[in-house]
């Protein structure tokens, strides 16, 4: 574009154009000369108001005879422009006091005119967007692309970003946060777009018509040992107890029952106060919360911790109080604990569903499923099973002979075999899906719990899943999660500061201890790291160098003997020859099965590392008063005991002019050519210091004990 073709364009003159091209430092000679695009759009953003100056004081020069008939040649034309340019790109004032700042004259020579009336002229207002709602801004997005969501002119947003000291040509991409903060001044309230989000684009609509009704999902929660899982296992007369190492739940189990003609899909949660995020995650996902509470037990801590998580996710809660069977049942006292906790029974005039059951009985269990379908039947769900499915990731493991296995709960739409699936930062082609009692599905609709196999990778345990149409685009949506993943973790990567220096300092005897863990799935990996980094303290510190999902493999032990590391094995057992491996390499590999155990054992071995500390306790003080040589025997001093005691064996330090001289023991202790146990204060005594004859009158022997004391992290 030409100098000329934009003063055009703008409609005024082109030296006006050439001299704004100047005053932004573009130097051009003629108005022939070529204008690029950014500069033809910052000149019409420092000229746009210039405009509006300019043509005001022709409107008022109708009204006003004054000015009219004033003649005006046209370098102060130009001057006049000029001038009222800059008084309106600053500060643009009403209709009627523009022309003020540029015409008006001194009334008297020798005196100044008046110019303060822009600087006291309100602010210019701020244009506002058209657009209603909130704008989905991607990731990267350029100023061009920022004004076309905002269907604003990018000179508007430019202006914007020049305001904020940022020179930003209209190609140039923005970095999120001003993105959405240019937005937020223009009245817009935006919302940032992952480059994957983008891929995989807004969640298909959904029409009443499609809407069908759908199972409940119930999670069952409660402390450990309440007797969450043989409950579940009365119910879907099933044996999961028995399979479970020491009767906990390890990781999360789900299942379908049927009743009454209608389907429940139940989902167990562990009880172990190590497991919180599984309970979590169950929270999350479900419709109704079973609270499973012994009767002969109470509410315990995770009682409370399931009440809450329960509560955070707004979901009802049923209370099955268990064991009613056992001679010291007390069920009163549990009704009161919960009523203690807003949980108050029907009963007892509150409005929690409250069933007296006995799982080991298999008592009153249809009255418990009856309460779970009229609850289900009052919230109505509905989902539609026409759309492509939509989840969560319960669980993930990964199997020597399957791969990697993923539990899923379908939320929304149908999962069929052969279909594309993003879980996380994995993807892949479901090749199979089996259900919670091992037999091969071609399909599974909302609320159905399944294991799927086919997967790339083990996904994060929590993440959202869903069906992709192209395995391209699954794969593409798994490099940039990935991706996007490691430019994280290498943002979160801490540098050295003169605060941390002094702390590594401070902390130069702390005890470090690596490890590396291998589970059988992702939320075990995720349990166990989260509770061995708890038993980090102040003196030895926990230091997770790899954790993943797995049997124990030759590389693993490889990278513990190179990192000094101890392997731990959760419900998995190391491969061929591995355990060989780690005896000739020295590394030490344990195996565990039950979580407590665990912790138990790394809790006493980290105790042991830790240097013995002891505490000193002062017995007595005595002053030499003489001292006495015995052939064979060595220097005798004869003390006497000014406060506390002497015994023999004690800790004995000889003080001479407020200077500790030596530190040693008692070799003996004599009254009277007698040997003694220990004196007392205000007696006299002949005391032997071992491996020491340099005693003279005058120094102080004070004597101590030493008391070692129990480790603390």
């Amino acid at each position: 574009m030409r100098v000329h073709e934009l003063a055009k364009k703008l409609g005024i003159q082109s030296k006006e154009v050439l001299a704004a091209l100047n005053d932004i430092g573009v130097e051009l000679k003629s108005v022939h000369s070529a204008v690029g695009e950014e500069d033809a759009v910052r000149v019409e953003a420092s000229l746009s108001s210039g405009k509006v100056a300019k043509k005001t004081p022709k409107k008022v020069a109708k009204k006003t005879t004054k000015v009219k008939k004033r003649p005006v040649s046209k370098e102060k034309d130009s001057e006049k422009v000029s001038k009222t340019t800059v008084v309106a790109d600053t500060v643009p004032a009403p209709l009627g006091e523009e022309l003020k700042p540029s015409v008006s004259e001194p009334e008297e020579e020798g005196t100044e005119p008046s110019v303060d009336v822009p600087e006291l002229a309100p602010e210019p207002p701020v244009p506002m967007s058209p657009v209603k709602g909130t704008v989905a801004i991607q990731d990267g997005i350029t100023v061009k692309g920022l004004a076309e969501n905002l269907e604003m002119p990018p000179s508007d947003v430019m202006r914007e970003l020049m305001s904020r000291g940022a020179m930003a040509n209209i190609n140039q991409p923005l970095e999120p946060d001003v993105a959405l903060s240019v937005a937020e001044h223009f009245g817009v309230r935006a919302r940032l777009l992952h480059a994957d989000e983008v891929l995989l684009g807004d969640a298909p609509s959904v029409t009443t018509e499609d809407l069908e009704g759908r199972p409940p999902v119930v999670t069952i929660m409660g402390h450990v040992d309440h007797g969450k899982t043989l409950l579940l296992d009365a119910i879907r007369s099933t044996n999961v107890a028995d399979r479970e190492a020491g009767g906990i739940t390890q990781h999360i189990g789900a299942s379908i029952v049927e009743h009454a003609g209608s389907r429940i899909t139940f989902i167990d949660t562990p009880g172990h106060e190590a497991f919180t995020r599984m309970r979590l995650r169950g929270a999350q996902v479900t419709d109704i919360v079973v609270l499973v509470v012994a009767a002969d037990d109470g509410v315990m801590p995770q009682t409370v911790e399931a009440i809450d998580h329960a509560r955070a996710a707004a979901v009802p809660i049923i209370v099955a109080i268990n064991k009613i069977d056992r001679p010291n049942a007390n069920v009163d006292r549990v009704k009161q604990q919960l009523g203690e906790r807003n949980l108050a029974p029907e009963s007892w005039g509150g409005d929690t569903v409250v069933v007296e059951v006995s799982a080991k009985m298999k008592q009153n269990l249809d009255e418990l499923l009856e309460m779970l379908s009229l609850t289900a039947e009052m919230q109505e769900l509905t989902a539609s099973p026409r759309v492509p499915a939509r989840g969560t990731v319960l669980e993930a493991q990964l199997d020597r002979q399957r791969g990697p296995v993923a539990t899923l709960i379908v939320q929304e739409g149908t999962l069929r075999v052969g279909d594309n699936l993003v879980a996380g930062m994995e993807s892949g082609k479901v090749r199979a899906m089996i259900d919670d009692r091992g037999s091969q599905l071609k399909e599974s609709g909302p609320s159905m719990a399944i294991e799927v196999l086919g997967l790339g990778g083990v996904p994060e345990a929590g993440e959202n899943f869903q069906v992709v149409e192209a395995t391209t685009l699954a794969r593409k949506v798994s490099e940039i999660r990935q991706e996007r993943q490691r430019q994280e973790s290498l943002a979160a990567g801490s540098r050295l500061t003169l605060e941390d220096l002094q702390a590594q300092l401070r902390s130069a005897d702390r005890v470090d201890m690596p490890v590396l863990i291998k589970a059988d799935a992702q939320g075990s990996v995720e349990v166990l790291k989260d509770s061995l980094l708890k038993l980090s303290g102040d003196k030895v510190k926990v230091e997770v160098i790899h954790a993943a999902p797995g049997g124990v493999t030759e590389s693993d032990v490889l990278l513990a003997s190179a990192s000094n590391a101890i392997v731990v094995g959760f419900n998995v057992r190391p491969e061929r020859g591995v355990a060989d491996i780690a005896v000739r390499e020295g590394v030490d590999l344990r195996l565990y099965t039950i979580i407590y155990q665990l912790i138990d054992e790394f809790k006493q071995a980290m105790l042991g590392k830790l240097k013995p500390e002891y505490r000193e306790t002062a017995l007595g003080v005595a002053e030499v008063r003489d001292t006495f040589r015995i052939p064979k025997v060595g220097s005798i001093a004869g003390c006497y005991i000014t406060e506390g005691k002497m015994g023999r064996g004690a800790g004995v330090r000889l003080v001479r002019d407020s200077v500790i001289i030596f530190e040693g023991k008692v070799g003996s202790l004599r009254r009277f050519k007698e040997d003694v146990p220990e004196v007392q204060q205000g007696f006299e005594c002949g005391i032997s210091i071992a491996n020491f004859n340099d005693v003279k009158i005058g120094d102080i022997i004070e004597a101590f004990k030493l008391e070692e004391l129990e480790p603390v992290l």
